[in-house]
């Protein structure tokens, strides 16, 4: 049975559940889901798991990530981006590039960020652009992210190219539509890349045309080994760790850390707590 992850160099014009699907029929399995969605808009890195990596997925969720985007100053829409109607123009003749930077930089660091109308978040449980699409009005409440990085790529009139390092759930559409409020022009996202998730950049990513003719899965030892810290266990340790008993070890980090056997084989996930390091999730 193949455990692991897949790569995918999203296209356009597809949803993360279609790739999905589209990934179920080539690798033969119904056991396939995504680590963070991307909107049918983006193109970029979507990280799949397949059988048993698909286990993995909600913590490789809460990793950072980094993009490329474009903003285009002077248009609001109803979605923050290019795919929703236009509520408002207004003209950009006095915004300055120096303008333009100062209002990326206000918003990077740890911050407070009102997410787009149309996020996957569940208001009473149904998705927020559900409610949109039905007409409703949805104003969510702001959501602490952190921004470490933004950076002008370009400025190609009304057209801002950036690059952005931020942790999960940080709205890109949401920097675009912020920006556009600071300047008093309004703004919203034309495009968006995701070029990392975590340890897994564009190098790692495949197209779909490419998985079906080489289906390329990264073991779910060597992606666990390159997502998280790792501890090798000794075989005793490594005996306790199949059956999920604590051990009295010092993983060395705070956050959950890959435990392998002796030879390699990845066990589980384990936290530190205290004097002692107990079971997240057991993989074998």
């Amino acid at each position: 049975m193949l455990d692991g992850l897949v790569v995918v160099d999203k296209p356009s014009g597809i949803t993360s559940h279609g790739v999905v699907a589209r990934v179920r029929r080539v690798a033969g399995t119904r056991k396939v889901g995504h680590a963070g969605t991307l909107d049918p808009m983006a193109t970029g890195v979507l990280v799949l798991g397949v059988n048993r990596a698909t286990r993995l997925l909600g913590h490789l969720t809460l990793t950072d990530k980094s993009y490329r985007a474009t903003i285009r100053l002077g248009v609001t829409t109803t979605t923050d981006d290019a795919e929703g109607e236009t509520i408002a123009r207004h003209g950009t003749q006095g915004v300055t590039p120096e303008a333009v930077r100062e209002g990326l930089a206000a918003m990077v660091g740890t911050i407070d960020q009102r997410p787009s109308a149309v996020s996957a978040i569940k208001v009473d449980g149904v998705r927020a652009y559900a409610r949109v699409r039905a007409g409703e009005a949805v104003d969510l409440p702001a959501r602490q992210v952190r921004i470490d990085r933004i950076e002008v790529a370009a400025i190609r009139g009304d057209d801002i190219d950036i690059e952005v390092d931020c942790s999960s759930g940080t709205y890109i559409r949401a920097i675009a539509r912020d920006l556009g409020e600071r300047l008093g022009v309004g703004g919203h996202l034309t495009a968006l890349r995701r070029t990392r998730v975590g340890a897994f950049g564009e190098a790692e990513a495949h197209s779909l045309e490419a998985l079906d003719e080489h289906f390329a899965l990264i073991p779910i030892a060597q992606a666990a080994r390159a997502s998280f810290t790792a501890f090798d266990a000794d075989p005793e340790q490594a005996d306790d760790v199949r059956v999920g008993r604590s051990l009295a070890a010092d993983l060395g980090s705070g956050d959950p850390v890959a435990v392998f056997a002796p030879d390699g084989q990845f066990l589980a996930l384990y936290h530190q707590r205290g004097d002692h390091a107990r079971p997240v999730a057991v993989f074998v």
